[in-house]
């Protein structure tokens, strides 16, 4: 379908659909939620991906919680501090039941945090949260120390990623049995209903909740990934909520008084990853088509090029149509390892070209550039974008985006030149380490580095700044690893995408950083 034809389509349903009012039944105890993306699995441990970690979040818990601004709050431990360099203790919350009836155990953390490691063919692998961890004991039945071979500091942020599960009823557990609900036993505001793949997640209020009952005896997800159905249903009241309302039809919905909307900068970077390896790149030849002996994305010159040549403001002003600032970061303002005095690389495609020039591409090359089509804010308009500002520059751009099942896949497998992200994190040692990081099974290093870049200085400062327990030496060597990375182009950041729900007036919700939409976090008005 041509951008015309889906612009019209769109415009049509947003005219109907405010002609109608959004109409609806009055609020009832049941809350409707349209989800932007699709949920792929409810096992808590198996696929590292916003969608699903999101929806885990109703089901059980992690011994931290993350609250809206990005801040650890206690979850499942009421509290944790460090006994040493190389010791944390948490002190786990007395009283708190599982959705069957049984008791939460210290047995069930040490449990939770073993089950990551032997998922063996998880996709997405939860182990970078658990590889540092050495050591675990029982204090006693209330509190539960956790060792690593070397300081280590931000132990709480890990663990949040975490969440507890009932060792009696997932020892033996499938991940279809989380799917079918049969092992889907938390401890969490929400109890598994079911599960209908792409199409929707039911769940029933917990009324035992450890953090009070929510206000919403049953919750419907329904995964509506394109934008004008899902913005259609929020508007004729199918929906009651929806994340990652469509740009083109922010300004006009705001105008309608029958809804309300909450915005927030989100901990979601969308940028680059370039194949850096050696050798022959799969989508990179010369003009003509022929397959280059060497990969020009390796050169750091070549890289800064790339950047160089894309107009961040023009980006974020009409792709982005606003919803979105300029990055220079790979986390977003205010979090841990974000460096202020990283700039924002200026427009500038005459020093992209000379650049070019200086690393023997001339007359440029050709590339094709990967993204996907139905996972960030309009993600597809943003790869075509940055395919027009490369063909400025004498690279000549063509484009494939699909679907993010598909896409991550094929991604991570390296088979892309070029491919976009996003990634959130709460810290920039971890996006660092994650990201960039040289990749290592064995540490679960660079498991999302798909360009396969490695500088042993970046790895060296990303060691210190994760040993650090002292708060301010592990910001400065945070801030001194992404200075070096990100000087290096070892990925290139495009913008922090803003977070936006819409909702019908009536219900309220609170926004959130890690653009999570939690069911129990809306309430009535």
């Amino acid at each position: 379908m041509s951008g015309f034809k889906r612009s019209t389509l769109r415009a049509g349903v947003l005219a109907v659909a405010l002609a109608l009012g959004g109409a609806g039944s009055a609020l009832a105890a049941d809350l409707r939620l349209g989800l932007a993306a699709d949920v792929s699995s409810l096992d808590p441990h198996y696929l590292n991906i916003a969608p699903n970690v999101a929806m885990s979040a109703h089901f059980f818990d992690a011994l931290v919680n993350v609250d809206a601004d990005g801040k650890l709050v206690p979850g499942l431990a009421t509290s944790w501090k460090a006994v040493d360099a190389t010791t944390w203790e948490f002190k786990l919350r007395q009283g708190v039941k599982f959705h069957d009836g049984s008791d939460f155990t210290a047995q069930d953390v040490i449990f939770s945090l073993d089950r990551p490691a032997a998922l063996t063919n998880s996709p997405g692998p939860f182990t970078a949260y658990t590889r540092q961890i050495v050591g675990k004991k029982i204090v006693d039945p209330h509190t539960v120390r956790l060792t690593t071979a070397a300081p280590y500091g931000p132990m709480a942020l890990d663990v949040s990623s975490i969440f507890i599960v009932s060792k009696k009823a997932v020892e033996k557990a499938s991940t279809d049995d989380f799917n079918n609900g049969k092992a889907l036993v938390g401890t969490g505001p929400y109890k598994f209903a079911g599960f209908k793949r792409g199409d929707r997640i039911e769940a029933v209020r917990n009324d035992a909740y450890w953090g009070g009952r929510s206000a919403w005896d049953k919750v419907t997800f329904r995964i509506i990934a394109n934008s004008a159905p899902r913005l259609a249903a929020l508007l004729s009241g199918d929906v009651d909520a929806i994340e990652s309302v469509p740009t083109a039809d922010l300004s006009r919905l705001k105008r309608n008084d029958k809804f309300r909307f909450e915005q927030k900068i989100s901990w979601r970077t969308i940028f680059w990853h370039l194949d850096q390896q050696a050798g022959p790149s799969s989508f990179v030849t010369d003009k003509a088509g022929k397959p280059l002996a060497k990969n020009p994305l390796h050169d750091a010159r070549v890289r800064k090029a790339i950047s160089l040549a894309i107009n961040r403001k023009a980006l974020v002003e009409r792709t982005m149509e606003g919803l979105a600032v300029p990055a220079s970061n790979i986390v977003a303002p205010g979090l841990v390892g974000y460096n202020a005095a990283l700039k924002v690389d200026a427009y500038d495609p005459a020093a992209a070209r000379k650049l070019l020039a200086e690393a023997g591409y001339p007359d440029g090359f050709a590339l094709t550039i990967h993204g996907p089509n139905d996972r960030y804010i309009n993600d597809e308009q943003v790869v075509q974008t940055v395919a027009q500002f490369l063909n400025r520059i004498g690279i000549q751009t063509k484009v494939q985006t699909m679907p993010l099942s598909v896409y991550f896949g094929k991604a991570r497998n390296g088979e892309f030149s070029m491919a976009l992200l996003g990634w959130g994190t709460l810290a920039g040692d971890f996006g660092l380490r994650t990201l960039v990081g040289t990749p290592n099974q064995a540490t679960g290093w660079g498991t999302w580095n798909w360009g396969k870049y490695s500088n042993p200085a970046v790895d060296k400062l990303i060691v210190s700044s994760l040993g650090s327990v002292d708060q301010s030496k592990r910001d400065g060597f945070a801030k001194q690893a992404a200075a070096l990375a990100l000087g290096d182009h070892a990925v290139i950041p495009l913008h922090h995408q803003y977070a936006t729900w819409a909702m019908r007036k009536g219900i309220k919700y609170t926004a959130r950083t890690d653009e999570f939409t939690f069911a129990h976090q809306f309430s009535p008005e």
